[in-house]
């Protein structure tokens, strides 16, 4: 049984965008990397204990080939996504949203 995944609206930003940039660099690149995070989400959500704890309660997920990770939080019958994000980023804006 697989828990349901919920992308904040800033997440689903970041996913967006960084896709789009993938797409706009090399036709296609951009769904690669949909797929790559998909991936991922299918593993937390099959299996939310997977990832370590990283910062309080929030859970960190590389997404494979990709200079990215997804941090999320487990709560009671679901998963809340708080950001697709690029490791070159300042870590302190997904924690702001913790």
């Amino acid at each position: 049984m697989t828990t349901p995944v919920i992308l904040r609206p800033s997440a689903r930003t970041e996913f967006d965008d960084a896709a789009d940039w993938y797409d706009r660099r090399q036709a296609g690149r951009g769904a690669a990397f949909t797929a790559a995070v998909r991936r991922v989400l299918g593993v937390v959500a099959a299996a939310p204990d997977t990832y370590p704890e990283v910062y309080d309660d929030v859970r960190e997920a590389p997404v494979p080939g990709y200079p990215y990770v997804i941090y999320y939080r487990i709560a009671p019958g679901q998963i809340t996504v708080l950001a697709v994000f690029h490791t070159s980023r300042d870590p302190s804006i997904w924690q702001g949203r913790a």
